[in-house]
């Protein structure tokens, strides 16, 4: 069973090695265009993602206490929207259009740049391990194929990230093998957030639909704190929109067809 949960854990960091690898192929600054384009699609995925893989699987399994479950619900998702808030204040980064926010600090801008992206994945991380831990313990809602299609989501809206945090810093006169283990270590916190939340949610069984509503406010603090924001200054916006729509329906059917 651990087997079949390492193997989904690592898909996401895949996906982000994957990501990163485009500094090979592309040539020079990533185009205003591109960047909205990969924005959106990785914000669609993420919504699609935290609504049908995380929010509807806990709604059912609090069904059974009716219109009270939103009281759970509800303020699982505020705590993971806050939990985000507070460690985006805390960590100096850089937002993916390239504006600097948190407290004063010496760090580069390719360091911030990676901790941006790093700040990412751990909502990430941390949804695999809840969804791979539900089915683990059991949880009726949770199967081994839906936490095996949410894990393949993840990888995918990872493939834009990779490549968000892997061509600025080639841009920035960066070695392309460098470039490319900055981009891939970013994704190194989902493997080992998504472990540690597997493991300790085998403590808090009664509690894991208000961990997938937290999980899922994790995420969309991410898409409303930076993805949308960046698909959505500057010219081409459209282009972004359209990703977004494109992110959301293929997870939405990748779901429907094998969650």
């Amino acid at each position: 069973m651990w087997v079949k949960v390492a193997i989904g854990i690592l898909i996401p960091f895949l996906g982000t090695a994957l990501g990163s690898a485009c500094v090979f192929f592309l040539k020079g600054e990533m185009s205003e265009r591109l960047r909205h384009a990969l924005s959106g699609f990785a914000g669609g995925i993420m919504v699609s993602a935290s609504f049908f893989s995380l929010i509807l699987p806990a709604m059912e399994q609090l069904k059974g206490i009716g219109g009270r479950s939103i009281i759970p619900l509800g303020l699982g998702f505020l705590a993971g929207m806050l939990f985000l808030l507070v460690l985006d204040i805390l960590i100096p980064h850089i937002h993916l259009d390239h504006s600097e926010e948190g407290p004063h600090s010496g760090l580069s801008r390719s360091t911030k740049l990676f901790l941006a992206v790093s700040l990412h994945n751990l909502p990430e991380g941390m949804v695999v391990g809840i969804v791979f831990a539900g089915w683990m313990y059991g949880q009726s809602t949770i199967s081994l194929a839906g936490a095996t299609v949410l894990a393949i989501g993840i990888a995918l809206q990872n493939l834009p990230e990779g490549a968000i945090v892997s061509m600025p810093l080639r841009a920035e006169g960066m070695p392309k093998a460098k470039t490319f283990l900055y981009g891939t270590l970013s994704g190194a916190i989902e493997p080992v957030g998504a472990l540690m939340t597997a493991f300790a949610a085998g403590l808090f069984l009664p509690v894991i639909p208000c961990l997938l509503a937290f999980a899922a406010g994790a995420m969309f603090y991410v898409v409303v704190e930076e993805l949308v924001p960046d698909m959505s200054e500057g010219k081409h916006t459209n282009v972004g929109t359209v990703c977004f729509a494109i992110g959301f329906v293929l997870m939405m059917a990748l779901d429907t067809l094998f969650g």
